[in-house]
């Protein structure tokens, strides 16, 4: 078991573990078919793939079945992982479909059992795994389709290991997509789609701070003022690139901003300037009203303190922001987030 990841050169054979292993343990499957297995791959996948853009690489089966299969049938990127698998179910018999996850079938099945059966050979591979040879995982069955058949002697064990055996792949899994995504932060985080996300209760209290303490604040898009508890926080750079809530990134902003803005990024010459002065006179009044929270250390990683930053001038603060926005901005662009402007 633990040669199943070696030499691995794409994502599938992680995915058709955890999707097989899920079925088992979760769904007490013993016999299932490869559509099945291939339809968790899928759900699996799908947010990491369409929501935070991870590249799993440019020859990978998985991610480009993903992207063909959202174009194709107009799939919104945020749907529910129990939609998205009933989905997929209800289509399996659509041609166009079959078509386009095909391709998922045609080696991880028989690859994955190479470290208990060595050969490269579908056909000796299907039929050396008949006997379930040195206690392989388990038997590929072809009689009228494609069927998975798991060892009686590993279901105790898997069972038991469940939730170490899902750890230890997708701990593998990050691995693998660090290296192809090299500076993409917080990936083990954007593996999985979080079902609740932060109350951002310690920003609002920071922005509700200012604004209580004679702060004027406008909305950095649309120019209106705002004030307490009459605004929505806006992740500056989304938070489907980032994957943190920390308050430089975060400003008030106009109620109808987000659905408009959703995951895009504002474009830096526009609105960049205005985040920068925004978030200095904030801590400017933080600072004069004694504000204690911890939420002023989120400042540090921008590599000063808020004393420093309050008495920068202009040129000093715009180019601090600039060097911490301009990369993340650029790195963002090339997995494929697109730009956004309220005004084309």
């Amino acid at each position: 078991m633990s040669r199943v990841f070696n030499r691995t050169t794409a994502t599938y054979k992680f995915y058709w573990f955890i999707g097989l292993l899920d079925l088992v343990v979760s769904k007490k499957k013993v016999r299932m078919s490869v559509w099945d297995i291939i339809v968790e791959m899928v759900v699996n996948a799908w947010y990491p793939v369409c929501y935070f853009h991870l590249s799993f690489g440019k020859l990978d089966s998985l991610n480009n079945t993903i992207d063909s299969l959202r174009q194709a049938f107009d799939l919104p990127i945020n749907m529910n992982r129990d939609e998205l698998r009933s989905w997929l179910h209800q289509n399996i018999q659509n041609k166009e479909m079959l078509s386009k996850i095909k391709i998922l079938s045609n080696n991880v099945p028989y690859r994955f059992l190479s470290p208990w059966i060595n050969t490269s050979d579908d056909k000796v591979m299907v039929a050396r795994s008949q006997a379930f040879e040195n206690d392989c995982l388990y038997r590929i069955v072809e009689n009228d389709g494609m069927f998975i058949e798991v060892n009686e002697k590993w279901l105790d064990y898997l069972q038991t290991n469940y939730a170490i055996l899902k750890d230890f792949a997708y701990w593998n899994l990050t691995l693998f997509l660090q290296v192809r995504n090299p500076n993409v932060p917080n990936i083990p985080n954007k593996l999985i789609k979080q079902e609740t996300r932060s109350s951002l209760t310690n920003q609002h209290n920071y922005w509700d701070f200012v604004m209580a303490h004679g702060m004027d604040v406008h909305c950095i898009y649309t120019g209106r003022p705002l004030t307490e508890g009459d605004y929505a926080l806006d992740h500056f750079i989304p938070w489907s690139f980032v994957s943190h809530d920390l308050i430089w990134n975060l400003l008030p902003a106009d109620n109808s901003i987000n659905s408009s803005k959703s995951d895009k990024l504002p474009d830096l010459d526009e609105y960049l300037p205005r985040l920068a002065t925004t978030q200095q006179q904030a801590i400017r009044t933080s600072i004069k009203n004694n504000f204690h929270g911890k939420i002023l250390e989120d400042y540090l990683s921008l590599g000063y303190t808020v004393q420093e930053l309050a008495g920068m001038d202009d040129e000093h603060l715009y180019d601090c922001f600039y060097r911490t926005y301009s990369p993340m901005n650029q790195i963002a662009l090339n997995m494929g987030f697109e730009t956004w402007n309220l005004t084309p």
